[in-house]
């Protein structure tokens, strides 16, 4: 299986960025510190030739370079600090031979490495930076070796521990799902996941019954189905994505983990946790991967219905957060929302209008989205699209706004009830 490179997120970032890097940063400092990697580097490599190597020894120059040039974590800190300070961004010369050297480093340089950062007196971004790098090299290199490594820091709560822990059970599971599996009981059953907190819930350990079960969707569905049983009802809705991120199901898969959800949810929340996997389905290319998701679950009328309720709201809210929404981006949404819950569109249409004004990060005004309302309301005559948009609590600032356009329901009791709850 080809290994992939697992980069923190913000590791990830920060190269993207180092593309436009500001002209004003220091020559100067731009070669010492890359200088003072070419010399790492280059000691990293001969000491990797020799290694790799089943009948050489290491040579006079190789020892001396490993023993004489170990890898000074406080100035490689230091340099990366001076650089940000004069320019905000690395440059991308100088992350990518740290990349090198770490890539030439064995797994127990790595972790040795680690805890020889973590001891020292860093600025916090520095360290951040340092341990992103080395802890995503050794999750590639070794997920076992990793996870293993920091089991002692299964309840440390910082992101990079927590997605190091996570990525490197995933990348175990792919390698060795029987191995992994085998591993998280026997840590369960030592009671290394049991709860802290005072609501009894092990986020962490949720958080890993969610990679395991994402596994064994595909591979043994009735394990899965028997791991979800074995954790508290109140928890299962968290382990099938629930306050975290939904589980990435993979297409075949989609059916298992409806019935996994029907099976072992709690009925009222059992349509909460099929729209969230469906809302991320939905991307600027359409709604057909949720329409897919759908068919393929079977999906009763009751769930269609959630499902089209919340992903249309995520999906305009989600627009509204870059720029203004748009009478296209409301027909596409509508237009799809009629073959899953066509009774209810115009409702799901002036909920989405009120997520967008609400939290859209000003980019839709009132009068911008009273003027959508009015535009759908007319063309449909249906007052569901002004009473689910009022719904909303989008007004509080506009009260006599909302008041005119509640003017506009046609059913005198609707309207009078809507008037009444806006004085």
């Amino acid at each position: 299986m080809k290994k992939s490179r697992m980069i923190f997120p913000v590791i990830a970032l920060v190269l993207a960025g180092l593309w436009v890097a500001d002209q004003r940063l220091s020559i100067s400092t731009l070669e010492r510190a890359s200088s003072l990697l070419q010399k790492h580097l280059t000691a990293a490599r001969s000491a990797s030739l020799n290694t790799n190597s089943k009948h050489a020894k290491p040579t006079a120059s190789a020892s001396a370079a490993t023993n004489k040039r170990p890898l000074d974590w406080k100035e490689i800190a230091d340099q990366l600090a001076e650089m940000s300070q004069s320019s905000g961004l690395h440059d991308l010369r100088l992350i990518k031979r740290l990349q090198q050297c770490t890539q030439a480093m064995s797994k127990e340089e790595l972790a040795a490495a680690l805890d020889e950062i973590s001891a020292l007196d860093l600025p916090a971004v520095s360290r951040d930076e340092l341990e992103q790098l080395l802890i995503g090299e050794l999750v590639a290199k070794d997920p076992e070796f990793a996870l293993t490594h920091y089991i002692d820091r299964l309840h440390d709560e910082s992101s990079i521990i927590k997605w190091a822990r996570l990525n490197a059970l995933n990348g175990w599971m792919a390698k060795d799902s029987t191995k992994a599996v085998t591993w998280f009981d026997q840590q369960i059953a030592a009671g290394r996941f049991d709860s802290k907190s005072l609501d009894g819930k092990n986020r962490g350990r949720n958080r890993f019954e969610q990679a395991v079960i994402t596994v064994l969707l595909g591979t043994d569905p009735d394990a899965a189905s028997r791991r979800l049983g074995a954790i508290a009802p109140d928890q299962r809705v968290e382990v099938l994505g629930g306050g975290y991120p939904s589980l990435e199901i993979k297409e075949g898969d989609e059916l298992a983990f409806a019935t996994l959800v029907r099976g072992q949810v709690p009925e009222k929340d059992q349509t909460d946790v099929l729209a969230t996997q469906v809302c991320r389905l939905v991307t600027d290319d359409g709604y057909a991967k949720a329409t897919g998701f759908l068919d393929r679950i079977a999906a009763t009328p009751t769930e269609r219905l959630a499902c089209a309720q919340l992903t249309a709201e995520i999906r305009i809210e989600s627009i509204s957060h870059n720029r203004k929404i748009t009478r296209e981006d409301l027909d596409s949404m509508r237009e799809w929302t009629k073959t899953q819950a066509p009774n209810s569109t115009d409702s799901i249409t002036g909920k989405a209008i009120g997520a967008a004004l609400r939290y859209g990060r000003g980019t839709l005004d009132f009068a911008a989205a009273s003027e959508l309302v009015f535009h759908y309301h007319a063309a449909s005559g249906n007052d569901d699209v002004i009473t689910a948009f009022l719904s909303s609590d989008a007004y509080p600032d506009h009260k006599e706004q909302a008041l005119a356009l509640a003017a506009q329901i046609t059913d005198p009791k609707r309207r009078e009830e809507i008037l009444k709850n806006l004085q």
